[in-house]
């Protein structure tokens, strides 16, 4: 690898020193760093300056949270080029690299010695009157939610048209294992294996207490229709892209033909991120 594009949580003074230290580590071994525009801004860097992951790109490097890396994600689109992501809070589900572990890890990477995760991702399309209106997708989940005010909404659902049911409450949350851990989870979802090829289908505080959360196969399709009375009812991806809906629209949502490629440290399994996140075994 020679060409390293570089991203970085924006207005964090932290991630701008640790940018800037990165940006002449690179150059010290000849590699050429392309700095994200407004993070070369911030850090006086004066070479290559994009504002979006150039063709010439052949690895992202993420600094900052998982947010960060999300939004990353869904900016490569079809390329998928392997990012190296660095947490510079506490550990991450995806940004597993701490600042400790930076310069060695990235060094193995250079050399060719690293692992690469697969992560599944989303594809959601909105029809209004028989016409799509919008495609996006999602690497963690996508999520139909009520207005702060609106009452219950109904949401006629459907797996690979069959009818599954019309779930009645404040929204639904379709999400991929790798999203398994964020949104859904505090709905009381299922936990994926992040590289497992499935998604999960969870109700929002539902009105009927046996509406549980479900889990279907990687290569199904989910249908929702919106069946609520002038309600605001809003679509919110990977919970940073957010559109407000319509009475009638129909979102089709299946797995994306893209594959997010996260750079995996070799030094701990995923099983030891879900204890340290979740402080399972604490008391």
């Amino acid at each position: 690898m020679k060409y390293i594009s570089i991203f970085a949580k924006l207005h964090d003074p932290h991630c701008q020193g640790v940018a800037a230290r990165l940006v002449e580590w690179l150059h010290d071994r000849g590699l050429t760093p392309l700095v994200q525009a407004n993070l070369a801004r911030q850090i006086g860097f004066e070479g290559t300056v994009v504002s979006d992951i150039p063709d010439l790109a052949e690895m992202v490097i993420v600094l900052g949270g998982d947010g960060t890396l999300i939004a990353v994600a869904r900016m490569i689109g079809d390329r998928e080029l392997p990012i190296f992501g660095v947490n510079l809070g506490s550990l991450g589900f995806l940004t597993e690299n701490t600042l400790d572990e930076l310069y060695p890890a990235l060094a193995s990477c250079l050399q060719g010695e690293y692992n690469i995760s697969e992560r599944m991702m989303l594809t959601v399309t909105v029809e209004r009157r028989g016409e799509q209106i919008s495609e996006n997708r999602a690497l963690n989940d996508v999520v139909i939610n009520k207005g702060a005010l609106a009452r219950i909404i109904d949401l006629e659902t459907t797996v690979n048209d069959d009818y599954l049911t019309t779930f009645r409450g404040d929204g639904l949350i379709v999400s991929t294992p790798t999203g398994s851990t964020g949104y859904s989870l505090s709905a009381n979802g299922p936990i994926l294996h992040p590289e497992l090829e499935c998604f999960a289908i969870t109700p929002i505080c539902p009105h009927t207490l046996t509406n549980r959360p479900l889990v279907v196969r990687g290569d199904a399709v989910v249908t929702v229709e919106l069946k609520c009375k002038d309600e605001d009812v809003y679509l919110t991806i990977d919970g940073q892209v957010g559109k407000k809906l319509e009475c009638g629209d129909r979102l089709r949502i299946a797995r994306s033909s893209f594959w997010t490629r996260l750079i995996i440290s070799g030094s701990r399994d995923y099983f030891e991120i879900l204890r340290t996140k979740l402080k399972w075994g604490e008391r």
